[in-house]
């Protein structure tokens, strides 16, 4: 966005800049440098014709590529009149994107199912162009088993990546899988390039003819009319898919998301699997065996990579709770005091009320939090926190149930009578300043927990 602001900005100033006739002129040379480029373009369009056949003749109908775009573009539409905002986590949740506690805790298809989910318009109708475009070559050039291959494998690598490197991200986006179609792309023009030099042109052949007469034959001519048909992608069908591309890498760094890793992966995986599969493409698609091969094997890999990160736990319906937890103990504390105070409930029931009702919940509920493994680094400060709080918490109510009950123990040695009036006084006295003692540890101990819990409230 920061680049389309800034060329605005440029764009205004120019307009300001110059005159009506100057605005003028340069319409005109724009339009005569447009038509020029047409025609350029029209020309080199032609020229290619003998290598779409080729490849029409190597695959017939490009069936996946289209498929795949056609999916992103159903799927965001279908998104567009659904319910929910497209930038809301739990609308992209529910139609498929990555996220870690859902993802590594049973539905892994996530993986996969996020290349196909996005976030905005723009971006989704770029990445559907270029994967229907990139995507076509690719098919006709490597084969439909290779295309899919290579476009699911990056894909899924990619969502591993985020998943790693964001575990309570949402991610989702195309990028990664055509990162990797572009991976196989350069795989192709380089296990290629060896065939192009063996490529004998027929006005080179011709010219050899010509000086050699009838009398003999050059070996490379013979070698050059008995190998197999050669397909080269020409320099200039690579032009026509650079604007695609660079709109394709405008549109991710513009992103504010998580790509650039995730993407590198993506590309590398490309890259890799198009050279081990590309052997020999200048003559012929990939053998489907050698593709299966390599799918089996590249499954292993990634399976080896999502196995460290199962089981990533979402602690924050866990916080929720924890601090849903002080409101309600507090609420049934406040209701018994009020009957207390009425004669309706006796101290010694209340401290037991704390003793039996109210401590036990608090330690249920950290030895709960504790035994949540697979805790993101994210979220450990979290963690932390709740458990400072519930420790705290704990230990005020029980300082708290521990003042109550010496007041009942001073009660009853009030009603006993048996003790001389000095003796009465000094165990008075000394019960009173304990009995202080333990209201202002109680207090202090409060007052401290309940600072760790606004501060994990802040937090969560």
């Amino acid at each position: 966005m920061a680049l389309l602001f800034l060329l605005v900005i440029v764009a205004i100033i120019g307009f300001r800049l110059t005159t009506g006739e100057d605005r003028k002129k340069l319409l005109l040379k724009a339009l005569a440098a447009l038509r020029e480029m047409t025609l350029i373009a029209r020309e080199e369009y032609a020229r290619l014709e003998p290598f779409r056949a080729a490849l029409r003749q190597r695959t017939r109908y490009a069936i996946v590529a289209p498929a795949l775009a056609a999916l992103s573009v159903m799927l965001f539409a279908r998104m567009l009149f659904g319910s929910g905002a497209l930038t809301d986590p739990s609308t992209l949740i529910s139609w498929g994107a990555n996220f870690g506690p859902r993802t590594t805790n049973g539905e892994w298809w996530r993986l996969l199912t996020s290349t196909f989910v996005h976030t905005g318009f723009l971006r989704m109708a770029v990445e559907a162009a270029v994967l229907a475009q990139l995507g076509i070559l690719l098919e006709r050039l490597a084969g439909r088993p290779t295309l899919a291959s290579v476009f699911v494998a990056s894909g899924i690598l990619a969502s591993l990546v985020n998943l790693s490197a964001y575990p309570m991200g949402t991610t989702t986006g195309t990028s990664g899988a055509i990162f990797g179609l572009y991976g196989l792309l350069l795989a192709s023009i380089v296990r290629s390039l060896r065939a192009r030099r063996t490529v004998i042109e027929p006005q080179v052949r011709d010219e050899l003819h010509e000086e050699e007469g009838e009398a003999g034959q050059d070996p490379r001519k013979e070698a050059a009319e008995e190998a197999p048909p050669v397909l080269v992608v020409p320099i200039t069908a690579l032009l026509w898919l650079a604007p695609a591309a660079i709109l394709f890498l405008l549109s991710v760094w513009m992103n504010d998301g998580f790509a650039f890793k995730a993407d590198m992966a993506g590309f590398g995986v490309g890259l890799v699997a198009g050279l081990v599969l590309t052997g020999g493409i200048a003559h012929q698609t990939p053998d489907l065996r050698r593709v299966l091969a390599t799918t089996g094997v590249t499954c292993i890999a990634l399976v080896a990579c999502a196995v460290p990160l199962r089981g990533i736990a979402d602690v924050r319906p866990e916080i929720s709770r924890i601090i849903a937890l002080e409101d309600r103990t507090a609420g049934v504390y406040e209701a018994a005091l009020t009957r207390v105070n009425k004669g309706a409930m006796t101290p010694d029931a209340l401290a037991q009320l704390i003793d039996r009702s109210i401590v036990p919940e608090l330690e249920a509920a950290d030895a709960h939090l504790m035994a949540i493994r697979g805790v993101p680094p994210e979220h450990r400060p979290l963690v932390a926190d709740a458990d400072e709080y519930l420790r705290l918490r704990s230990t005020s109510w029980r300082l708290q149930a521990e003042s109550w009950r010496n007041k009942v123990r001073a009660r009853r040695r009030e009603a006993d009578g048996t003790l001389s009036f000095d003796a009465g006084w000094h165990q008075t006295k000394a019960q009173f300043r304990a009995d202080a003692a333990t209201r202002g540890k109680a207090e202090g101990t409060e007052r401290a927990s309940l600072e760790v819990l606004q501060r994990l409230k802040g937090r969560a």
